[in-house]
């Protein structure tokens, strides 16, 4: 008998473009995880609608992450792809979690903190975002959730959300763990490398997106900041610029940062940014290509119909579990 496969459930918004940087740092894994684990990947666009955003925008982003993921390699036979609104349960759990949630606790996320600085006014949206966060990983009782430094501090509120709704209404819900990956990399912004590589940026020149054209890539990384001095040197402390290139460098031509580092040995950035260039446009080629292919045949929709119905089964399971335990008259069956 085969042993149960640990779950992971991981979400990207359906705003801006995905850059280099979310495939370098996240899509490769996911690739790899779909082979050992139970996946459920979501588009979250109602996180999305916390800021205003564009109808037409919106759709057309929707789909054209899907389309992205499944060009990337996600395989829609090993792991459910869908869009987070076609699955009704995120929100009523969404609005569960609401109620199991402190002030306090929204109070202090630094997401919020963030967003919300200097603004007279913000949405309640993005207030009580976390909660819907937990909800969407509480709802697949996902074992494993893949985050980035920004979504730690949502990941323990998730937490303690489980542990608060277990010890009150009954051991149902699993305690997530975070999945730190075994490769990936941490991609900064080309024009301050402080930052990490943003889509939302909006400075078009301090990322790489996806489906940028050869020429844009070119001209983006001719433009990109480079440090004092004419080293190609992996020294995060000391060159972050360069460092951060040569980590792009590294995961598009499979070369170590040390062979980068012997190859342009005495040769200046000019060489170097050249080559680098010619690396992300010959890895983003094919991806393009199949993503193209992918929106033209139409078969995004079959898959993300297929993909929330695979959710919807699993998700509707854990809801009626945890409206029973609460207390919620359930329709008979």
């Amino acid at each position: 008998m085969s042993e149960k496969k640990l779950r992971v459930l991981s979400g990207i918004q359906p705003s801006g473009k995905l850059t280099i940087g979310n495939y370098i740092g996240a899509m490769i894994n996911f690739v790899a995880l779909q082979r050992e684990y139970d996946c459920f990947f979501m588009i979250a666009d109602l996180h999305a609608v916390t800021v205003p955003q564009e109808p037409a925008d919106l759709r057309e982003q929707t789909e054209m992450v899907a389309a992205l993921y499944v060009a990337a390699g996600i395989d829609p036979a090993r792991a459910a792809m869908f869009v987070q609104s076609q699955v009704p349960q995120h929100a009523e759990l969404g609005w569960l979690m609401t109620t199991l949630s402190y002030m306090g606790e929204l109070e202090r996320m630094t997401q919020f903190k963030d967003k919300s600085a200097g603004k007279e006014a913000v949405g309640a949206g993005l207030f009580v975002y976390p909660s819907l966060m937990a909800a969407d990983i509480l709802l697949y009782q996902a074992n494993l959730v893949p985050v980035g430094d920004d979504q730690k501090q949502h990941l323990e509120l998730t937490r303690d959300l489980a542990g608060r709704f277990n010890h009150r209404y009954g051991d149902l819900l699993t305690i997530p763990e975070p999945y730190i990956p075994k490769v990936g990399a941490r991609i900064m912004s080309l024009d301050d490398a402080s930052k990490k590589m943003s889509k939302s940026n909006p400075n078009a020149g301090s990322y790489i997106a996806l489906l940028d054209e050869p020429d844009v890539i070119r001209k983006k990384i001719a433009r990109a900041k480079t440090d004092l001095g004419k080293e190609i040197v992996y020294d995060p402390q000391n060159k972050p610029e360069i460092s951060n290139l040569m980590s792009i460098y590294a995961h598009c031509s499979g070369l170590s940062l040390e062979d980068i580092q012997a190859r342009y040995e005495g040769q200046g950035y000019g060489a170097f940014k050249k080559d680098l260039a010619e690396h992300v446009v010959a890895t983003l080629e094919p991806l393009q290509r199949k993503y193209k292919d992918i929106r033209a045949s139409g078969a995004i929709h079959d898959i993300l119909r297929d993909g929330a119905e695979k959710a919807m089964a699993v998700a509707e399971t854990t809801l009626r579990q945890v409206k029973d335990l609460m207390g919620f008259l359930l329709p008979r069956r």
